[in-house]
């Protein structure tokens, strides 16, 4: 029996799961909020550049991992070579360490990821389709979707939730479905928290020789959080510039979410310029920026809890469904719900 799967979210995790379904006999069928694919590994073009500026790369971060990168193909495979090296609360910078694993990204952007997956199945992607509501008929056991508009798309099977917990959570409390066991889920997704990070970007018409990739305060007690050379990535920026991906701490952003994109730009390229000891990064040439409201996981929603959905055909995945907020792991739980789902 063919089986229709719903999947909210086509992002590393909705990805993932049409990946794992692509030889399950199911229709697939994945809503998708924005125009593009890739979620927060996010990739925009802009002045002959083109940047990552939420997710930076993907982590070698375990051997399925590296086949399943290598496995959708070199072509336009780019391997970031230099290293992440770290500083502290003083912008004391120092070399990284043997935990700085190998990094993958795309000519094309990392959004690539998304579109090679889904490229290796048949399903249907909606794209500007915003997920408003889930409704549950306990009769047939079949699931519809609203979207905002208040089109209803199904009866499905199973249906996938991906998006961050919060959305998630707002989601489940707009459906009908109001017995003990989604009560338990509201409650366990609506605990995860999140941290905000705003992510701003800094073009210069000259290249700085650097011997790292990208700079981490791993101690998190300086005002920026990460800096990345998007000149390190074959095809990203032209010979003789830089492009610096800046993305600020969770207390930062969240204090600057809403200033106005030149006088949160002017306060970040001054914080580099201190950081990195040079007075012309004070004045970039261009800037651009991306709010990410919940950027990353703070916590992790109970798995037991999770899972009571999974027999009336509910499922969950997402980097909040791990604890970590990283692209592998959004990705693998996604893969891994695919797979479930295609055991049911």
């Amino acid at each position: 029996m063919t089986r229709d799967v719903c999947i909210v979210g086509a992002g590393a995790a909705g990805a993932g799961a049409a990946y794992a379904l692509r030889e399950a006999n199911a229709n697939v069928t994945i809503l998708e909020k924005s125009r593009g694919v890739c979620g927060r590994a996010a990739t925009r073009r802009r002045h002959g550049c083109r940047y990552d500026h939420g997710a930076n790369y993907v982590k070698d971060y375990d051997r399925r991992t590296a086949q399943l990168v290598r496995g959708l193909g070199a072509d336009g495979l780019v391997n970031i070579d230099e290293p992440v090296w770290t500083f502290d609360g003083d912008g004391v910078i120092s070399e990284g360490d043997a935990r700085d694993q190998h990094k993958w990204t795309w000519t094309e952007g990392i959004t690539q990821l998304a579109k090679r997956l889904l490229a290796e199945t048949e399903a249907t992607v909606e794209r500007e389709t915003r997920v408003a509501a889930i409704d549950h008929n306990p009769d047939s056991g079949y699931w519809s979707v609203v979207d905002e508009s208040g089109t209803r798309h199904g009866p499905f099977d199973s249906v996938l939730l991906t998006p961050p917990a919060p959305q998630t959570a707002a989601i489940l409390t707009e459906m009908g479905w109001g017995d003990q066991c989604m009560v338990a889920l509201r409650e366990a997704i609506g605990s995860v928290e999140y941290r905000t990070v705003r992510t701003v970007v800094l073009h210069y018409p000259f290249e700085r020789e650097e011997p790292w990739y990208a700079l981490v305060n791993p101690d998190k007690t300086h005002p920026v959080g990460w800096v990345a050379r998007e000149e390190c990535k074959e095809g990203h920026v032209p010979d003789g510039e830089s492009l610096l991906v800046v993305q600020p701490s969770p207390e930062w952003s969240e204090a600057h979410y809403d200033d106005p994109l030149d006088d949160a730009a002017d306060e970040v390229a001054a914080m580099v310029a201190e950081l990195l000891d040079d007075e012309r990064l004070r004045d970039p040439d261009w800037v651009d920026d991306q709010g990410w409201r919940y950027a990353l996981p703070d916590g992790v929603a109970d798995r037991e809890i999770l899972r009571r959905g999974e027999s009336h055909g509910l499922y969950f995945a997402g980097d909040w469904t791990v604890g970590e907020g990283r692209v592998h792991a959004a990705l693998w739980s996604g893969v891994d719900a695919g797979e479930r789902i295609a055991e049911q």
